[in-house]
């Protein structure tokens, strides 16, 4: 049992360390050598044209700082036909003369750089699909002009969503529009505070709103290492709760078996071994299902960390993602170093102890210790074998405390995954934003050719879906979303942008600061998308690629994950103008009190059907496989936790039991039934464990104050206290018998034994 308990608490402490370690160390190894690799920008800055020339910006390369500059490129937001290619989003197109070899040189993943006009070379990420020979043609722009795909590249920094050669540029850029991109590297571009120092270098001596748009190239970082990240918190408060449980265990088993085996070392002694072979027999008795334990937890760190780390090795063309070995070195010299140390210690009394004392403390029965609980216990109004039972742990203090501190870190761990599944389940339903009862959702984009013979299935008009809900009997509250696509000045790639027509503030937006839109030219955006924009609460933004530019105003911060957070969310209206044919329409509705759903969902469809939508029951799907992976992961990694606790109640009671197991024949001689055994037994661990959890809930709902936060601060969300405070009364207290159930578990196999033990069996042993 002592075997089992220290295999397996080095195993989890190790386990989740390695993940975490490695998480840690090799979440940003793809970009970070990517970025080396192509000499990415620390900082790319869009100017307005109309404002500054190209001559005050190549001036600029002469900052003081700037180690390398590239630019100025012309570039055009463009927004190109909608075809089997995919889509018709608009992109950011940059003329570049060559890759670039200085700064941000461009990574080709197939075919060639254009030559000459005509030809174009799209972002891996780009929404379009990349294929070698694909015509694209712009029909919004006077000369309609169309691009032959040569190419396909990657730059690290997300630079372009598309690239051709400067000739080609005055054919994209619609009269009155285009800029310039400048693309930096600084002596010093470490933390944030130094990039934002070196845009105000470059951009001091031109004119006020020249710079539009910024991105730095540590938000892009952070955004590669996104999903592995997120894991790194609570995987370093799960290896932190290990190995501090590790110690517990194998402290408390090392001076166990030194108390219990006082004879054996007085033996020992006696024959010559020396105080200090004493020692390293017990370090060497420990070590031994520790390095077990600790082989195993590498093996299965290992295991869990490579789909991990999968995702983000493939982004960046990586052919695998090794973990670190000096990861693995660091963990399991860690691991066994504490197990020594903790050992040591335990078993520094029995090289202590004098040889004649060994063996008289060996062979006499030791001193009877807690009477006074015993007789404070008496007096209780408690049958005689639960009142005994009391007083079995403050006879044993130490091993009670012992047990106490594995079961208290139980307690936390329990209390830390439930209110993390909590706040992961307000956060899908943030992602999710919608608590309505019926939806009638948006008809799914057509992406392909259509089948020899077929006919396209016509749109639902959103009109006519809207007036028949509208009109439908038991229609409550009722809001439709449409969706476009549009660019941001300084952000490659495309950000959501949902209209709503109605009141959406019921919808189920979670906001983290600001308000929510009341009027057309307000909007709200996540977190990310402040973040990756440098904008605030009241700052104004420009959706371009659009029939014409749409100004914003920002007034809100909402909790969405979506698109990695690159969203805006406004009123319909204020999209009329550049978008008047808003077709992309979802619809939310809450029916009114005492309406069934079903009824009024199977009456909404049949109206539905000659416009072909369906209504159905509840929000969109927000299903989300990282939130199913954390959950999982967390989960297995508490079993694994409460099981070592549980062991270690097993190993302290079984203790107590073998102890007591000539007191317990007496008990049984004068009367006492097998029930009776295992309800003493079985009680005298209830003031331990009733006491850990109490304590262990408190400081489990304090680590998930903390380690949340940080998650989410991980991915670039801010969490509101909503979310954050998931632990109320009714959750709370069942937490708090949580201890008592671990208790309990450890204790029940060590109370059977001592009820099945015959009397006359327990009355010869010694």
């Amino acid at each position: 049992m002592q075997t089992l308990v220290v295999g397996l608490a080095a195993m989890m402490a190790v386990a989740a360390s390695v993940l975490g370690g490695s998480l840690m160390v090799v979440s940003g190894a793809p970009f970070d050598d990517a970025f080396a690799q192509q000499r990415g920008a620390h900082l790319s800055v869009d100017f307005d044209a109309g404002k500054v020339s190209a001559g005050q910006l190549s001036s600029s390369k002469d900052t003081a700082g700037v180690s390398g500059a590239a630019g100025p490129f012309r570039t055009a937001t463009v927004t190109p036909r909608a075809s089997e290619a995919g889509p018709g989003w608009p992109m950011t197109v940059v003329g570049r003369p060559e890759p670039g070899r200085e700064v941000d040189e461009m990574a080709l993943i197939d075919g060639r750089w254009p030559t000459r006009p005509g030809e174009i070379v799209l972002s891996a990420g780009s929404s379009l699909i990349p294929a070698l020979g694909r015509k694209v043609t712009f029909t919004h722009l006077p000369e309609e002009p169309t691009l032959t795909v040569v190419g396909v590249a990657r730059s690290v920094t997300r630079t372009a969503d598309a690239w051709v050669v400067p000739a080609q540029m005055p054919a994209l850029t619609a009269p009155g529009s285009g800029g310039y991109q400048m693309l930096y590297r600084f002596t010093k571009a470490g933390t944030a505070a130094q990039i934002t120092a070196g845009g105000k270098a470059v951009t001091r001596s031109l004119a006020p709103g020249a710079a539009v748009g910024k991105q730095s190239w540590l938000t892009v970082k952070k955004d590669a290492e996104r999903d592995t990240a997120l894991y790194v918190p609570f995987l370093i408060a799960f290896g932190a709760l290990g190995l501090v449980m590790s110690a517990l265990i194998v402290g408390n088993v090392v001076a166990s078996a030194v108390g219990t085996g006082m004879r054996r070392i007085g033996i020992l002694k006696a024959v010559g071994f020396t105080p200090a072979q004493v020692v390293r027999a017990y370090i060497g008795q420990a070590l031994i299902p520790a390095g077990v334990g600790t082989a195993l937890g590498v093996l299965a760190g290992h295991l869990l960390a490579v789909p991990v780390m999968a995702e983000t090795a493939e982004v960046y063309g990586s052919s695998s993602l090794a973990i670190a070995p000096w990861v693995d070195l660091a963990v399991i010299a860690g691991v066994l170093g504490l197990v020594t140390a903790t050992a040591w210690a335990s078993a520094w009394r029995a090289g202590r102890l004098r040889t004649v004392d060994a063996l008289a403390v060996g062979r006499n029965a030791s001193a009877g210790r807690g009477r006074w609980a015993a007789r404070l216990a008496g007096r209780l109004p408690l049958s005689r074998p639960v009142a005994l039972g009391l007083a079995w742990p403050f006879a044993r203090p130490a091993r009670a405390l012992a047990m106490g501190a594995a079961i208290l870190f139980g307690a936390v761990a329990v209390t830390f995954t439930v209110g993390m599944g909590a706040t992961l389940g307000k956060v899908m339903d943030a992602k999710a934003h919608d608590v309505a009862d019926v939806t009638v959702p948006a008809p799914m984009p057509d992406f392909g050719p259509q089948p020899p013979g077929g006919r396209k299935q016509p749109e639902a008009d959103p009109a006519a879906v809207a007036k028949t809900v509208e009109s439908a009997a038991g229609t409550g509250m009722y809001y439709r979303a449409s969706t476009v696509r549009s660019t941001v000045s300084g952000l490659a790639g495309t950000v959501d942008v949902v209209g709503f027509t109605g009141d959406a503030s019921w919808g189920g937006y979670t906001m983290v600061a600001g308000r929510w839109f009341d009027r057309p030219g307000e909007a709200v955006v996540p977190t990310p998308f402040l973040t990756a924009t440098g904008t605030h609460i009241g700052d104004s933004i420009t959706l371009s690629g659009l029939a014409e530019p749409v100004t914003v105003r920002l007034v809100g911060e909402v909790l969405d994950p979506r698109n990695s957070g690159m969203q805006v969310f406004t009123d319909a209206s204020t999209l009329t103008a550049a978008h008047p044919d808003l077709t992309d329409t979802s619809h939310h509705i809450a029916v009114t009190s005492g309406t069934d759903v079903s009824a009024y969902i199977t009456a909404l469809n049949k109206d539905l059907a000659p416009l072909g939508a369906t209504a159905q029951a509840g929000g969109l799907d927000a299903g989300g496989d990282m939130v199913v992976t954390l959950n999982a992961l967390s989960a297995m990694l508490t079993l694994m936790l409460v099981a070592v606790a549980a062991l270690g109640v097993l190993n302290g009671v079984l203790l107590d039991t073998r102890e007591r197991v000539r007191e317990i024949g007496v008990h049984k001689a004068l009367g006492m039934t097998p029930r009776q055994t295992v309800a003493m037994v079985l009680t005298s661990v209830v003031v331990t464990g009733l006491v850990a959890g109490a304590l262990g809930v408190p400081l489990g709902v304090a680590l998930h104050g903390w380690v949340l936060p940080a998650m989410g601060d991980s991915v670039g969300l801010r969490l509101p206290d909503a979310v954050i405070a998931v632990h109320d009364g009714t959750v709370l207290l069942p937490l708090a018998l949580g201890g008592l159930l671990i208790a309990a578990l450890g204790a029940l196999p060590p109370a059977g034994w001592a009820a099945g033990t015959r009397t006359a069996t327990a009355l010869r042993t010694e």
